[in-house]
């Protein structure tokens, strides 16, 4: 094989590995879909209850909390409370998730409109008639019975307005994340109107985020069963609006998702904008009649959730949302990460451990590969009872690259070998490689999750360095220089499998191929150290089947 052509091979390979995430960019819909729409609303349509803005103030979040009167409401998963200006959700915390590993400090999300973390959830009514008062962000709504909310008792918000019609809240809370909202007017009048239901959730800045292009973090919606998600610097530039009959949408974390999903069976118009505030929101499309002396009701649903699979999944199918599970980004291999999260989530509950649970998913994956790596292997055994010969063919037509060609090809015909045959399982496994690596990174699960020894999380890398002896010399290092112990291991593993090939007879291509393990090495230290360990093992196992068939293949030969 031509030098140069190795060259290029592995210059390729390295930059698939090293631009791996460009696998992973998610196909961005087109902005401002024009759709044919019908008569809305007059006013209010893109942003239904916040056209004023609020200044934000320099206090802390404990004291933008004891601004306003609360009513707490506390389960299980969530802690927090809803605010009775403008009965908006802003102060929710995660009861189970801590934000590192050295410190029991919770997961804070929501939070008051007014600080510059301000993050929140809040629904209604508007009106085309500018006459009549309807709850905004200002308004003081009064509470009856149940002054806390949980997952066994409801609370009712009420507020009355100078035309003596009546804004009724009941508010549900289940066992995990699930806010139901049946929201309700009682008109008293003999006169007619027309109201719109809307929800909307308003971020006041963007958070700190991965900025990868293997995850999106930003508004998201599936509408229709399409898939929109747009990052917040496009929405700074660019609205998003559609209209749709089904869907959901909402503003996703890396691990958490703050999702509004309106009533079901009825056409409503999405948005995405920025004044000032990241926006996502939805309005019904067709007006509820409020006749005089009725009243008129809907319910909306709001989830507040860690993107836990089996949390994610089970309201989806609950609450027949349509495509809520992609509210966890799968990528485009879905087909393949989905299943793998599965199958490592099943050896989790059976041996009680992530990194275990790895290594048992790993030698499941070997054992797929197995057929495969067998004729790969066999074919590789005969190449390596080939170097003399192929020796012996390069000193001869050393000076007619032509000539050396057709003999090396003459020669592995007569020997029915093919010399691609060993890059095949590698090729197989290059999307199982990164789809283990997007269920490392994206799910919730493997957060914080530990290993044994110095491994305190698998979705993290080694904390470990060789250049100060994995912590025994009292020193720390650069992170540039975090090349951890499991990503040793990994090397080691793969010089020694590299020695078990046959040598490329160019001295070129040797000292590229010797070059490789240290390379990949340098580039997999900063990756999931639960990635690392699956490497490793996988090469381990691969070493131990190559050394098994490669006897068994010079035992034939001899014989």
């Amino acid at each position: 094989m031509d030098s140069k052509n190795v060259i290029a091979a592995i210059a390729l390979s390295s930059a698939v590995i090293v631009l791996y995430s460009l696998f992973f960019i998610p196909e961005q819909p087109a902005k401002n879909i024009n759709v044919s729409e019908k008569k809305i609303i007059e006013k209010n349509s893109d942003t239904p209850s916040l056209d004023q803005e609020e200044n934000l103030v320099e206090i802390s979040r404990e004291e933008s909390l004891k601004q306003n009167q609360r009513v707490k409401f506390e389960n299980k998963s969530i802690v927090g409370s809803i605010s009775l200006k403008g009965a908006s959700i802003d102060d929710l915390t995660f009861k189970e998730y801590n934000t590192d590993l050295v410190n029991n400090e919770k997961v804070v999300l929501l939070s008051p409109r007014n600080i510059e973390e301000g993050y929140l959830v809040e629904s209604g009514f508007v009106t085309p008639d500018k006459n009549i008062e309807v709850p905004n962000a200002e308004t003081l709504w009064s509470i009856e019975g149940s002054k806390e909310l949980n997952a066994q008792t409801p609370i009712q918000l009420f507020w009355t307005n100078n035309q003596g019609m009546t804004f009724v809240k009941e508010i549900k809370l289940d066992d995990k994340f699930l806010f139901s909202i049946n929201q309700k007017i009682i008109n008293p009048t003999n006169k007619k109107y027309d109201f719109y239901s809307y929800g909307q959730i308003i971020r006041n800045s963007i958070p700190e985020i991965s900025n990868f292009y293997i995850l999106h973090e930003g508004l998201i919606a599936t509408l229709d069963d399409e898939l929109i998600e747009e990052d917040y610097d496009d929405i700074q530039e660019n609205k998003f609006t559609k209209i749709a009959k089904k869907g959901w949408l909402g503003v996703g974390d890396k691990y958490w998702i703050t999702s509004l999903i309106p009533p079901k069976n009825k056409e409503f118009k999405t948005t995405f904008d920025y004044k000032k505030k990241f926006r996502a929101n939805f309005i019904s499309t067709q007006p509820l009649e409020l006749n005089g002396n009725s009243n008129i009701e809907e319910e909306i649903k709001i989830i507040v959730a860690a993107k836990r699979v089996d949390v994610i999944d089970g309201y989806a199918d609950s609450l027949k949302i349509d495509k809520f599970d992609l509210v966890i980004d799968w990528g485009f291999l879905y087909f393949i990460t989905k299943p793998l999260f599965f199958g490592i989530d099943y050896f989790f509950n059976l041996l009680g451990n992530y990194g275990l649970a790895i290594i048992a998913i790993t030698i499941c994956i070997r054992l797929a590969f197995f057929p495969l790596a067998n004729f790969s292997f066999r074919s590789m055994a005969k190449m390596k009872a080939l170097q003399p010969e192929m020796i012996r063919l390069k000193e001869l037509h050393k000076d007619d690259k032509m000539k050396l060609q057709q003999a090396m090809m003459a020669l592995y015909k007569k020997e029915k070998v093919n010399p691609m045959s060993g890059c095949l399982p590698i090729l197989l496994q290059i999307p199982v490689f990164f789809a283990l690596y997007k269920v490392l990174f994206v799910t919730i699960e493997m957060r914080q999750m530990p290993f044994y020894g110095w491994i305190q999380d698998l979705s993290e890398r080694d904390p470990t360095s060789l250049f100060n002896l994995f912590g025994l010399l009292p020193y720390d290092v650069p992170s540039f220089l975090i090349i951890g112990a499991w990503p040793v291991a990994m090397g080691v593993s793969m010089w020694v499998q590299q020695k078990l090939n046959p040598a490329p007879t160019d001295p070129v291509q040797a000292k590229i191929f010797a070059f490789f393990p240290l390379f990949l090495t340098v580039i997999l230290a900063p990756f999931p150290s639960g990635l690392v360990i699956y490497w490793t093992v996988n090469n381990i196992l691969t070493m131990a089947q190559q050394v098994f068939i490669m006897k068994r293949t010079t035992i034939k030969t001899t014989n």
